[in-house]
């Protein structure tokens, strides 16, 4: 019986160290906030989108001087 509850033993504690690696595992992933590369926070792509809408606004008036119906242009190439 000796060698049955030495088995059942290191079973049982296997079994408990794969739970506890996949909930710290799940939870690690839960916790972390989004910071892998490629990804931003918040305030980061706020300020971001502030910027880009800048850019565009320097855009639109360039070309309102250079080329006056650009607009117009674009409404009709896209019907």
């Amino acid at each position: 019986m000796d060698v049955f509850e030495f088995i059942i033993s290191i079973v049982a504690l296997v079994l408990i160290f794969v739970t506890l690696w996949i909930v710290l595992l799940r939870k690690r992933r839960n916790d972390s906030p989004i910071q892998a590369e490629g990804q931003y926070d918040l305030d980061e792509l706020s300020r971001m989108a502030e910027s880009m809408g800048d850019r565009i606004g320097t855009l639109e008036s360039i070309l309102d001087a250079e080329v006056p119906d650009w607009r117009e242009q674009l409404e009709r190439g896209s019907q």
